[in-house]
């Protein structure tokens, strides 16, 4: 089979399209025939080499759509999706036509979603999803997202909105203010991290029940922003990983920190996500997923290469 792999790390010059045999199933594994395969970011610092547990050589990838062509006859010929820890660290990963995995790490695929927007949404929705979760966002929640424009502050606000959540976006630019508001989301502009929890109180008296930083450079900010017995989730650190916490007012207002890491949840943990709010989207409570570049197998190479340079484009690689 056709594969993107590479044998080395530290700079995506070691990533190759390659012909590999097609791996075989494992009992109470499943052979899927690769429809659709997300590239994330991750990925790319994969091959880079910022992630001392993968093991070469590798097929790198963590998301996927796709159909099942070998395993249990209840799944045979089912059209599904998934991610997961291990795809493309210690075990390959979806950026090629075949993928064997177990089978309880599959979910059937919502029908009103295609391959392609199938394979966008595993590590981007997952994570809002474990965040939402783990800072205990529920009805009435005032929910502050910073970073609302992006793949995981989108889903987190989506998401937060079918929970009954009260929800508010933030973000850099005017003209992302007006997209949100657009849409019927609250939303204010980041300025000044001095400014932002004044900027926060106009809207929710007293500060926000949940913030979710998904940029990595607002978490000292957030602290005056939150609310009695409130939480800050994580899922980003400034290039050195430290940050300066206003510890005393942290703890003067009972707040916590929710670190949050998709790279601790398996494939099997991740289908179970999939499956509780994959159901939205043939219920019509979650947009479908549009603005992705479709992209060949064969051009790999170059849709990493532009993933690390910050294109913004969401690409879907077709085997």
């Amino acid at each position: 089979m056709k594969a993107l792999q590479f044998s080395k790390t530290g700079d995506l010059s070691a990533l190759q399209l390659v012909d590999v045999p097609t791996p075989v199933p494992a009992a109470g594994e499943v052979l899927v025939q690769i429809k659709a395969a997300g590239l994330n970011p991750s990925d790319v610092k994969n091959v880079l080499g910022r992630f001392s547990y993968t093991t070469l050589p590798r097929i790198p990838g963590r998301d996927f759509a796709g159909v099942v062509i070998e395993g249990p006859q209840a799944l045979l010929g089912q059209e599904v999706w998934g991610t997961g820890k291990e795809l493309g660290f210690t075990g390959d990963g979806s950026h090629a036509q075949y993928l064997t995995l177990p089978a309880s790490g599959v979910v059937i695929k919502p029908t009103h979603l295609s391959f392609a927007q199938a394979a966008s949404l595993g590590v981007p929705f997952t994570t809002a999803w474990d965040a939402l979760e783990r800072s205990l966002v529920k009805a009435d929640t005032r929910l502050l997202v910073i970073g609302a424009n992006g793949a995981v502050g989108s889903a987190a606000l989506a998401l937060a909105k079918i929970r009954g959540a009260r929800v508010l976006g933030a973000v850099r630019r005017a003209e992302q203010v007006k997209a949100l508001e657009d849409k019927g989301i609250a939303a204010i502009q980041l300025d000044k991290p001095e400014d932002l929890a004044a900027s926060v109180n106009q809207v929710f008296p007293g500060g926000a029940d949940v913030i979710f930083d998904t940029t990595g450079f607002w978490l000292p900010a957030a602290v005056p922003a939150l609310a009695p017995f409130g939480r800050i989730a994580i899922i980003a650190a400034p290039a050195d990983g430290h940050v300066q916490l206003p510890a005393l007012a942290l703890y003067r207002k009972g707040g916590s920190v929710v670190g949050i890491n998709s790279l601790l949840y398996g494939t099997e943990a991740c289908a179970r996500m999939l499956d509780q709010f994959g159901r939205f989207f043939d219920e019509g409570l979650l947009e479908l997923p549009t603005g992705l570049l479709e992209s060949p197998l064969s051009e790999g190479l170059a849709r990493y290469a532009e993933v690390d340079q910050g294109g913004s484009d969401k690409v879907i690689l077709l085997p």
